[in-house]
């Protein structure tokens, strides 16, 4: 790419600080733009309605007309061969040819469906306001962000660049639930509410664990210099982690069939079994001090 030039000093008396100085320069830089590397990704509307595709195949739970097993399995191929011209753009970065990595993620599918199923059974079975598995494939976010987190991670577990994590983040507006495609996430995970939960890249999470809205995964440090590194916590299996609790650390590890209540703060590891809880104070105001009402400005 060509060095861009650059831009004019701006004149105090001609060009106030909140005006674009040079339309004519910003729209060569765009054009630019387009021909240099934005101009070779995928498009966010194909990769959100490819991910949409392979969710509402594997479970069709709507106005679908019967279909027979041999037409359920040519759509699917179909849809894997439509990853091919979304992945074309990258070939340069691929692991191998974009058919193949289509290929590849197809023969993944029935795997997803089981992981994805598991989910929705866990998130059905920890939830009583669940009247049965097709209203959590419907209707609750939590089912949502696990199927676009399970067919980004398979994405990303074959060497594909960028798409995993457009998946992902297609997941997050959608859910308000943020899970990076590294992560990696066992069997039946069940999210519940789920808003603003955010699963950092190099969390691991083992086998039913449950989490609650709010919950965050993530790193005591944010700093470049970390990546690459294990940066976020290990949660054992059948660990629950309720509403807003935080856990920080790539050398945290909360095991196995801990409980972690709410708007708890951890950057230590915990053993098994372990009880972690909040504690708020709560004092009754005396009759003297009610006469002095606590002014909250907000």
């Amino acid at each position: 790419m060509t060095a861009r030039p650059s831009h004019p000093e701006p004149s105090s008396a001609t060009h106030p600080a909140d005006v674009p100085l040079d339309l004519a320069t910003l729209a060569a830089h765009i054009a630019e733009d387009e021909a240099g590397a934005f101009g070779r990704l995928p498009d966010r509307a194909q990769v959100a309605a490819f991910a949409d595709a392979i969710v509402d195949l594997l479970f069709p739970v709507g106005t679908h007309a019967p279909r027979t097993p041999a037409g359920i399995r040519a759509e699917l191929e179909a849809r894997c061969r439509a990853l091919t011209p979304l992945l074309e753009p990258m070939r340069d970065k691929l692991p191998a040819p974009a058919a193949d990595v289509a290929r590849a993620f197809m023969d993944r599918l029935p795997g997803i469906h089981e992981q994805i199923t598991l989910d929705a059974r866990a998130i059905e079975a920890g939830d009583p306001a669940a009247h049965g598995i097709a209203e959590v494939v419907l209707a609750y976010p939590g089912f949502q962000a696990m199927a676009f987190y399970r067919i980004a991670h398979a994405l990303y577990e074959q060497g594909v660049p960028l798409v995993p994590r457009m998946i992902a983040e297609i997941a997050h507006r959608r859910s308000g639930i943020d899970i990076h495609p590294a992560a990696t996430i066992g069997r039946a995970m069940c999210i519940d509410h789920g808003t603003g939960i955010v699963v950092g890249e190099t969390a691991v999470i083992g086998d039913n664990v449950k989490l609650y809205q709010g919950v965050t995964l993530g790193a005591l440090s944010v700093t470049k210099e970390a990546a690459g590194t294990k940066r976020h916590p290990t949660i054992e299996d059948r660990v629950v982690i309720y509403a807003n609790a935080t856990v920080l650390g790539g050398d945290t590890v909360v095991g196995a069939d801990s409980i972690i209540g709410g708007n708890v703060w951890l950057t230590h590891s915990v053993p098994p079994w372990s009880l972690v809880y909040h504690q708020s104070q709560v004092r009754v105001r005396t009759v003297a001090e009610m006469a002095d009402p606590i002014d909250f400005v907000i």
